[in-house]
């Protein structure tokens, strides 16, 4: 990574960005087709980490969302604008779209060289918005396949619907797409995008730069640092350049200079901007610099263990119960038994059949209408369960427990409830 020794880290680093966006592109691609983060907007689900999320889980996926969240703020403590220059998908789309219209202008220039300039750079053109059309078409199903589920979605892209919301939404996001790759590129992280703004503020004296350091004035103004930019910046001038994205190409082209003079590379990646005196220490490589880092890293860790737990803890049977004391308290029979209604809620948030058997506690001879309700993936069901008893002591008020059981979970959980009788002499 960007944090190893001196002979290490002044190289190859465009090598390692093209390797990460690889790495990068196929999670992108992976993660709706595997449910492992992914919206979807028409069942009102949100999967993460395994789990299906029901919009009534609201909780945990706020703060399964804020906890990414609070992660890219404390990389960028941290690392700089690591995101922007390794991770961010504008940044690796921008740079593919770059490189694809490179190579296809070279490619005609090479097998059509006796043709007119002009002619030569129109089907340079018409190449290049072919392509992109089509990978636009690919990328915005996959985007939305993070909202919809895809096979529906595939449905409607072959039917090539225009008409409903799914289709819509997947025909704006190509134009989106296509429009982004021809005429935004990079023009989106230097003027529009929040993250670079917000980068200022999060980033003190110890964060990630990358920084040009000539005291012995060695600078053979090659210029090369400002052709490889993707920025199309000048970073000798100041490590602190909104449009810098930290992504290490400078660093690369003067070290390749730098070493033909056999001199040191005059770009670095370095610890704000004063150099380090001494040796440093494993943790300190690392970016563990002051106390307030090592702060961030364990409010990270206990609230990804406390995100770990809620989810661990959630079962995928949910059941509540509550008393029906709509109309009546309680009905009396003619046999002497009372019986009191409870509406009972049920919801299967898992992917296969379960089926839950009810129970009651601390009510001797007292029995269910309905003691075992079956459930299909994604089903809920609502019905009215009636609980008879023959009251045994003067009580009005009687405290008990549901236990409601899931199979094949095994999940159990107990519900406190009060089973209402009249006074002793009016049974």
């Amino acid at each position: 990574m960007l944090f190893v020794d001196e002979t290490t880290r002044l190289k190859h680093y465009h090598g390692m960005r093209k390797a990460i966006h690889l790495v990068c592109f196929l999670i992108f691609v992976a993660l709706p087709f595997s449910n492992f983060m992914r919206f979807d907007i028409p069942r009102q689900r949100f999967y993460f980490a395994g789990h299906e999320l029901w919009i009534n889980e609201f909780a945990i996926i706020f703060f399964s969302l804020l906890f990414l969240m609070f992660l890219i703020s404390a990389a960028a403590l941290f690392y700089g604008r690591i995101y922007c220059g390794y991770l961010c998908p504008q940044m690796i789309f921008s740079e593919w779209s770059t490189m694809i219209q490179s190579r296809i202008d070279k490619f005609i220039t090479k097998k059509f060289i006796s043709w007119p300039a002009p002619r030569r750079k129109l089907v340079s053109a018409l190449g290049f918005y072919t392509v992109l059309a089509a990978t636009s078409v690919v990328l915005a199903f996959v985007f939305i396949s993070y909202f919809v589920e895809p096979r529906d979605l595939l449905g409607r892209l072959l039917a090539l619907d225009i008409h409903t919301a799914g289709g819509i939404a997947g025909a704006v996001v190509t134009l989106i797409t296509f429009l982004d790759f021809t005429l935004v590129r990079q023009r989106f992280c230097k003027v529009a995008c929040p993250y670079g703004y917000l980068q200022g503020m999060l980033s003190d004296r110890n964060s990630l730069l990358v920084v040009y350091d000539d005291p012995k004035q060695q600078c053979i103004e090659c210029k090369k640092c400002i052709r490889v930019c993707e920025m199309g910046i000048d970073i000798r001038k100041s490590p602190y350049q909104i449009e810098c994205i930290h992504c290490g190409e400078c660093v690369d082209a003067c070290t390749d200079i730098m070493a033909r003079l056999k001199n040191d590379t005059l770009i670095r990646y370095q610890w704000g901007e004063s150099a380090p005196t001494g040796k440093e220490t494993w943790f300190h490589k690392l970016g563990f610099r002051d106390a307030k880092r090592v702060v961030i890293l364990f409010v990270l860790l206990f609230y990804a263990a406390g995100l770990a737990t809620a989810l661990s803890m959630r079962h995928n049977v949910l059941v509540q119960i509550r008393p029906e004391r709509g109309q009546k308290l309680y009905q009396l029979g003619e046999d002497g038994e009372v019986r009191n209604t409870f509406k009972v809620r049920m919801a299967n948030r898992g992917s296969q059949a379960a089926t839950v058997a009810l129970a009651l506690q601390d009510l001797p001879g007292a029995r269910l209408s309905e003691a075992s309700i079956p459930l299909a993936p994604g089903e809920q069901v609502e019905r009215e369960v009636e609980i008879s008893w023959r009251p045994s002591g003067p009580g009005e008020v009687n405290h008990f427990r549901i236990t409601a059981y899931s199979t094949p979970d095994k999940s159990r959980e107990e519900i406190a409830m009060t089973f209402l009788s009249p006074p002793k002499g009016k049974q």
